[in-house]
């Protein structure tokens, strides 16, 4: 897979959807379901019913950008709902998508504690920058 860098944001739908989906479809999906605008720079992962095949949209620069896997023995697992019910998307980590696609069980991964900066600490950084 591609490096991410870490501003990007990777947001994946909880909802199965259907991978006959293009750009317009999923550009759609992400500006309603996932509530983000798709030519941010970020990932928006949408995966379908059976959980064998997935795609991911971004936007390139110049265009919008579409990966896609589908597994031929298998099925993804997805992470604990980490959100609300009510929410329709997920946003996960790099590190979490790569366990995705490598099919590691999820639930059996253990992370170890470390530094997050928070909401309110990167606004103060970014307001005494200002």
């Amino acid at each position: 897979m591609w490096s991410v860098p870490h501003q990007v944001r990777i947001f994946l739908a909880r909802e199965p959807v259907d991978m006959r989906k293009s750009f317009h479809g999923l550009i759609a999906l992400a500006e309603s379901v996932l509530e983000q605008d798709p030519l941010s720079g970020h990932l928006f992962v949408f995966i379908n019913r059976r959980r064998d095949r997935l795609k991911v949209l971004y936007w390139g620069g110049v265009g919008y950008c579409i990966w896609y896997q589908q597994l031929e023995e298998g099925s993804y697992q997805l992470p604990d709902a980490q959100a609300a019910d009510d929410e329709a998307g997920l946003e996960i980590t790099a590190g979490q998508l790569s366990l995705i696609l490598e099919g590691i069980d999820l639930s059996s991964v253990r992370h170890r504690k470390r530094f997050q900066v928070s909401d309110q600490h990167r606004d103060a950084t970014s307001s005494r920058r200002s």
